[in-house]
């Protein structure tokens, strides 16, 4: 069987990135490629200090810094890199479509579809093929279909390798796993293939964490994991509005369940929603092939674990209304946090986003700060969303480069990301520079409730009365 000596990754992402700089680093006898047609990030990766690359994660300078220029490179040449390439993986964006059938839930392949084509096209030698986006089930066959019909000769192994990294730890995930998941055909050259990709991964992890499949099998666990995470933030969510009407802390109920063995205590975090760019795309991706297999009920099951999800950021964002009086026209409502979650600069799916529109919908004033994401990216989330149009974005949203200016004359203050930094500040200060009664709307649980409300602060936290 070949050696694997040269790969190429497609998107230079989330998720490309990082899985690239760590397996450049536990590989240094392969070279490694990272290529995308987006010129000013494939310079940000290219940064001479490392602090500067796109993606923030917690190590992945240190990481980038040692292999680049060695067996790490970045590039805009794109059809060279497939070229020259014994594996090629597709870690390109795969969002839900915003048209036509599946419109809302389905997911866009269109940039699979476009990849694919590029290597048919330029691919002279044998290639494994390794999906890494967060796709469908199935999608290995448009792919495989799309690579088989070339006519070039040209033998592809089509491998499904989905990741499960968590923003915020992911060099620790790729370092570190639970299991690394490869699907394949299972005829003897799909074998062949897989065991070409594990050979790479037991560089640096134990075999048994390895776990090989066949091809739907791997593209469904992925889907499927997320799905189930989600679902029991949507649960635990679903009790903290009953915990707030009557006298249980959905705080203490998290612990006293997740002592249980059978339940244990990760995601029982009671917070404003979950975000980031897989679980809502995920179960969508579940709930549609669901529903084209006509698996109604199935279907209705995983849906809910979203409706719930929205219903909790509506909530969330109504009560803040409900608590100032019933109007926050022309009121000043400070944002800690705009990031999904603490630890990352991405923004997709971020609760805040949406907690954000709703409350511009009221003719609020947004102050926000987040200490790592740029005015730039916050005016995009909510113009994504075309609410409204971009200048009343612009007119009613403020971004601040330090928390005590964005939280000035606020009339309330709402937490959004879980920040560890938030925990410290000066609340007095906070206090005294805002307008009285200052409310503070703890949406991921994370201050010291009782000690803000010693300064004089009137704290809601969620689940709690």
């Amino acid at each position: 069987m070949k050696k694997i000596s040269s790969i190429c990754c497609i998107g230079a992402g989330y998720v490309g990135g990082p899985t690239m700089a760590v397996i450049a680093k536990q590989c240094p006898e392969i070279k490694v490629t990272v290529v995308d047609l987006n010129e000013a990030r494939i310079a940000a990766w290219n940064d001479e200090n490392t602090e500067n690359i796109p993606v923030y994660e917690p190590g992945l300078s240190d990481v980038v810094a040692e292999a680049r220029g060695r067996n790490l490179f970045f590039s805009t040449n794109v059809d060279q890199a497939i070229e020259e390439a014994d594996m090629v993986f597709i870690s390109v964006n795969t969002p839900t479509k915003t048209y036509g059938a599946g419109k809302g839930m389905g997911a866009d392949l269109k940039w699979i579809e476009l990849c694919a084509r590029q290597i048919a096209r330029v691919s002279k030698t044998d290639k494994i093929i390794v999906e890494k986006s967060t796709l469908p089930v199935r999608t290995a066959e448009a792919v495989k279909d799309i690579l088989l019909n070339t006519g070039t000769g040209v033998n592809f192994q089509i491998l499904s390798n989905p990741e499960f990294l968590a923003e915020g730890t992911a060099v620790e995930d790729l370092l570190a796993p639970d299991r690394v998941l490869i699907g394949g055909d299972q005829t003897e050259e799909g074998k062949e293939a897989i065991q070409a990709l594990v050979d790479i991964y037991a560089h640096w992890i134990p075999r048994e964490r390895i776990l090989t499949t066949n091809l739907w099998s791997s593209e469904l666990s992925k889907l499927v994991a997320n799905a189930y995470l989600a679902q029991r933030i949507s649960s635990i969510n679903s009790i903290s509005e009953l915990c707030e009407k009557t006298e249980a802390n959905v705080n203490e109920v998290a612990r006293a369940i997740g002592t249980d063995s059978r339940i244990g205590p990760k995601f029982l975090k009671a917070s404003v929603g979950f975000g980031g760019s897989c679980f809502q795309k995920d179960i969508l991706n579940l709930v549609y092939i669901s529903r084209s297999f006509g698996l109604q009920e199935v279907a209705d099951y995983w849906e809910q674990v979203i409706i719930m999800n929205d219903h909790q950021k509506k909530r969330f964002a109504l009560n803040i209304v409900k608590d100032l009086y019933n109007t926050v026209s022309g009121k000043k409502i400070a944002f800690l946090g705009w990031a999904f979650k603490k630890d990352t600069n991405d923004t997709r799916e971020s609760a805040a986003i949406y907690v954000a529109d709703e409350l511009l919908n009221e003719e609020a004033n947004i102050q926000v700060y987040d200490p790592k994401v740029k005015e730039p990216q916050i005016l995009a989330d909510l113009d994504y969303l075309a609410t409204r149009k971009p200048e009343q974005n612009r007119e009613f949203v403020n971004v601040f480069e330090d928390p005590y200016a964005a939280c000035e004359n606020a009339h309330a203050i709402a937490v959004l990301t879980e920040w560890d930094e938030f925990k410290e500040y000066d609340w007095q200060r906070i206090y005294d520079s805002m307008l009285k009664p200052a409310k503070v709307f703890d949406g991921r649980n994370i201050l010291d409730a009782e000690k803000l409300r010693a300064i004089g602060f009137k704290v809601t936290s969620i689940g709690v009365k």
